[in-house]
Formats: structure tokens, C-alpha cells, sequence
């Protein structure tokens, strides 16, 4: 059964998770809102079925919505996720849940005494890369783990892609590649190794009110070390990739959905078998969120899960190079 969805947000994650589930099963998108009249306009002239709603509140509590994924920036999830919380919607809220920690840790307390299903979209929780790998450690295919090295770089922040949210993710208030990026591979760093704990950070910062330009961690999860390299600026590619060094086997994640794995030797393609990595993790992950709200065994984070990573990215943003 597809589960009827409301969207709040319909900027860039908005539009491709409505895309998403539009091409595949799991959910129906029947209700729609953006601040953006224009938006909504195209966004309604695309796909007809969806009811863009004049305020979120009333795409919220329409009857036949039974989710709500807010994909809206960062200081509007805790608003919205609370008003689907009081209409016993079960919610799907883009990360993080709020910039805030009071009231990101007061909407955890509204979901568990609401009874709700609450799930945070890592896109990396339902990847088939996550799943070989964790099958792996499990199997002793890798050995121990020795640790995590977790690099990013990007030419330019917003990328080019991002620019029509580029009045928020430009800046510290609640944007940046740390939250926007870095988070999902702090999340992975736990859901394989453990709980993280921070070591060590420094980030800096150009002159306010903009994001961070570099960012070096050491954190230490499951008893092994995990380092984390991000900058901005300069020639060449965007990269994105994690490494999980083994005794036995090591290996890596690249662009989100493309695995690799040294024995010893040059890394190698695994999942050889998957035609378009990237298709298949955006179907494997509304596969797990639609398993979360049925209520069936699923992958995908609590708020809970999600507020402990959230936790770690905010301390690191707070190590501010020359600060006290």
C-alpha cells in the first residue's frame, strides 16, 4: 500500500524526493506547499494530481494525508514536524531536525509522546552500499577495523546545482557543507562502527555571516579512529568519499552509491551487478522509509538517531579556528 504524503518545501530536495516518488512505489504524493508562488505554479503544471495547499498548516491536516516530509530549510523542520506530530501524521523530515539543540531535543520528546513514526531522510540509510557493507562486517569479510577516513571536496559551495537554495546554504545560520554533507557520513560513521565521540575539531570560517570553507575532525567510533578532511575552493572535482580501512578487506563509498573494496591491491568496483547506482539508491531509500512508517523492521533514523549525529556536527561547527 502507498502511503499519502504531504510535501512542505518544494526547492531542490523537495522536488526530487516529489520526483522520486512519483517514479517509484511506496508513496503517493497528494498534497503540496512552498512559499514560493512560482514554484508552485511550475511544480502543479508538472504533476496535476498534487494539490498545492495556500499554507502548509492545510496541507498538513488534510484527511487524506498520512505523512509529511518537510524538506523546507533547516529553522522551519522542528515548526512543521510539530504541527504533523499534533495531527498524528508519521513524519519524514530532511536533516538535521533543527539548528536549535532545545528544540530539536523538545520535537525527539513530541514524537516518542505522540507515538508517531518519525524518520530523518540520510540517504545513505537504505544505500546498497551501507547494506554490503554492514553484510560484510558482519560476515568478517573485512577483519577489524582499523578506522574511517571521510573526505570531501567541492570547487564551490553551493555547488552549481544548489545555487536556487544558495540563501540558506551559504551560510552559518543553517547551512554549509558540514550539515548538508559531512552529517550523512558522521551517520554512517555510527550506524557501522557506533556511537561517535569528538575528539577534535577545527573549522574555518570567512568573514561572517558565511559557511565554513575547511573543516578537520578526529573522532573515535567503536574503538576506532575517524578522521574527516572537507574544504572548499580551487580547480578539479567534487569529492565525496568515506573509507573503512579493514585487516582483511578495506572499503570505500564514492559519490554516495558506488562501492569499492581492496584486498590489498588497487580498490575495485563492487555491486558490479547494479546498473545505475544512483537510481537504485533512490529506490532502496523510499523502499526503507515506506518499510519505517508501515511500521515493518526498516533502516532508516529516528529523530533520535539523527539528533546524535546533529549533536556532532554542531560541536564541530562550533570549533571555530582562534575562538575560545
Amino acid at each position: 500500500m502507498n502511503h499519502r504524503t504531504a510535501i512542505i518545501g518544494l526547492g531542490i530536495m523537495g522536488q526530487r524526493m516529489l520526483g522520486n516518488m512519483h517514479r517509484y512505489p511506496g508513496f503517493d504524493v497528494v498534497a503540496a506547499w512552498d512559499p514560493d508562488d512560482a514554484v508552485c505554479d511550475a511544480v502543479h503544471l508538472q504533476y496535476p494530481d498534487v494539490a498545492i495547499t495556500p499554507d502548509a498548516d492545510m496541507a498538513i491536516a488534510r484527511d487524506d494525508v498520512g505523512v509529511v516530509y518537510i524538506a523546507c530549510p533547516p529553522r522551519f523542520h522542528a515548526e512543521h514536524a510539530n504541527k504533523a506530530l499534533r495531527a498524528t501524521k508519521a513524519v519524514y523530515c530532511e536533516k538535521p531536525l533543527d539548528v536549535d539543540a532545545v528544540r530539536a531535543r523538545a520535537l525527539i520528546d513530541h514524537a516518542n509522546d505522540a507515538g508517531c513514526v518519525n524518520i530523518v531522510n540520510f540517504s545513505l540509510a537504505g544505500a546498497l552500499a551501507t547494506t554490503e557493507i554492514e553484510r560484510r562486517l558482519r560476515d568478517g569479510v573485512v577483519g577489524d577495523v582499523v578506522g574511517m577516513d571521510i573526505r570531501l571536496h567541492f570547487a564551490t559551495w553551493p555547488r552549481d546545482w544548489q545555487m536556487a537554495a544558495a540563501d540558506w546554504l551559504s551560510f552559518r545560520e543553517d547551512g554549509g557543507f558540514t550539515r548538508e554533507v559531512l552529517s550523512h557520513w558522521i551517520y554512517l560513521a555510527q550506524r557501522l562502527l557506533g556511537a561517535p565521540v569528538l575528539q577534535d575539531a577545527a573549522v574555518r570560517y570567512p568573514p561572517s555571516p558565511a559557511a565554513e570553507t575547511h573543516v578537520t575532525a578526529l573522532l573515535e567510533a567503536g574503538g576506532a579512529p575517524v578522521s574527516v578532511a572537507a574544504s572548499v575552493g580551487g580547480q578539479g572535482p567534487d569529492l565525496v568519499e568515506a573509507t573503512l580501512w579493514g585487516t582483511r578487506q578495506s572499503l570505500r563509498i564514492i559519490d554516495w552509491n558506488r562501492l569499492y573494496c581492496s584486498d590489498g591491491g588497487a580498490f575495485e568496483e563492487a555491486l558490479c551487478d547494479v546498473d545505475d547506482p544512483r537510481e537504485a539508491g533512490y529506490r532502496s531509500q523510499l523502499e526503507a522509509a515506506h518499510d519505517a512508517v508501515a511500521g515493518a523492521n526498516s533502516p532508516m533514523p529516528t529523530f533520535a538517531e539523527a539528533f546524535a549525529v546533529q549533536a556532532i556536527i554542531e560541536d564541530i561547527l562550533a570549533r571555530e579556528i582562534g575562538s575560545s
